[in-house]
């Protein structure tokens, strides 16, 4: 047996062991209630929906490589984070001020990290043109196209 056969069989063998490592709890969506759900117009809703939701709502669609370790774990954790960073799901339990707060953040990485490069490199019809930004930028500023965001 080669080195190559040897090495190509050690890498199958970790990648084996890797699925049956518990990580995270059971892939679900919590039921929520329609009623808390975002309000938007209707195209602003599809670019949601499209773009967003499978990470920023109780409607994530589970394909079957986010079953797969070690792709698994860093999907579990990118729906997880965005659910807790913003869940347009349960968009009316925010505070008046707190959806303020999550349409300057909508306003400012939409253009940039949002939707995630590796999201996008899985679900090409994620990636949003430079009309599409604008669109969810226009919502986002209520109309007045601009907000001023606070620079990290």
């Amino acid at each position: 047996m080669g080195v190559f056969s040897r090495v190509l069989g050690i890498i199958v063998l970790v990648f084996v062991a890797f699925q049956f490592i518990p990580y995270g709890k059971e892939k679900t969506n919590p039921k929520a209630d329609k009623a808390l759900e975002i309000k938007a117009p209707e195209n602003v809703m599809k670019l949601f929906k499209r773009s967003c939701y499978d990470c920023h709502s109780n409607e994530t669609k589970w394909p079957w490589w986010s079953y797969v370790a070690p792709a698994s774990w860093s999907i579990y954790d990118d729906v997880i984070n965005g659910r807790k960073t913003l869940n347009f799901s349960t968009w009316k339990n925010y505070t008046l001020k707190k959806q303020q707060k999550l349409k300057k953040e909508i306003y400012r990485t939409v253009a940039g990290p949002m939707p995630l490069p590796q999201y996008i490199w899985l679900h090409k019809n994620a990636k949003l043109t430079g009309n599409e930004i604008r669109t969810i930028r226009d919502w986002a500023s209520d109309g007045k196209g601009f907000i001023k965001t606070n620079v990290r």
